[in-house]
């Protein structure tokens, strides 16, 4: 007994917080793809606060980890766009919120694509999501459910820890 309280002890409660930590504060998430270049980029690794939305909704230009909509298994990484009740339409590559161009995508966007989307509303209690990389994300333009629910979105990214250059917090436009 001894043996186990001083050897084996330890390194139970450690993964025991561990799991812990994981199941209900950090997710952790690994980039798979170039839809969020520059701001994330393939392969980049980070930890998403699971807690950010406990007391606050999501908020306008916030990098969220969800479930995909027309995946429920699979965890996407995107920017928030459009919140409830919000008119979406992209001109020539342009977001347009509720018919004012969202000035702060410059800060973010990676292309200059020219393509039309919407317009179209976003329901009650969903989102819509684009990734900073236009030419190559499948987002919300895409999908065959377009919105993500509230109870879908997971996390806020927070924290870049790989690779390890780039190190940092990556929700600009959020408090992390």
């Amino acid at each position: 007994m001894k043996f186990f309280v001083k050897e084996i002890l330890p390194y139970v409660a450690i993964v025991a917080a561990v799991l812990l930590l994981n199941k209900f504060v950090l997710i952790n998430a690994k980039i798979p793809s170039q839809s969020m270049e520059t701001t994330l980029m393939t392969h980049d690794r980070l930890f998403g606060n699971r807690l950010a939305y406990m007391n606050e909704d999501p908020q306008r230009h916030d990098i969220v980890i969800f479930r995909y909509p027309d995946d429920e298994t699979q965890l996407f990484v995107k920017r928030l766009i459009g919140l409830p009740g919000d008119t979406i339409e992209l001109r020539d590559g342009v977001v347009y919120i509720n018919g004012e161009k969202d000035e702060d995508q410059e800060e973010f966007t990676s292309t200059n694509r020219h393509d039309n989307y919407g317009p179209v509303t976003v329901p009650e209690g969903c989102y819509f999501m684009l990734g900073d990389n236009r030419a190559h994300s499948n987002d919300s333009r895409f999908w065959n459910n377009t919105f993500v629910k509230r109870e879908q979105i997971v996390a806020r990214a927070g924290f870049r820890y790989w690779p390890l250059n780039q190190i940092g917090f990556v929700n600009k436009h959020a408090k992390n």
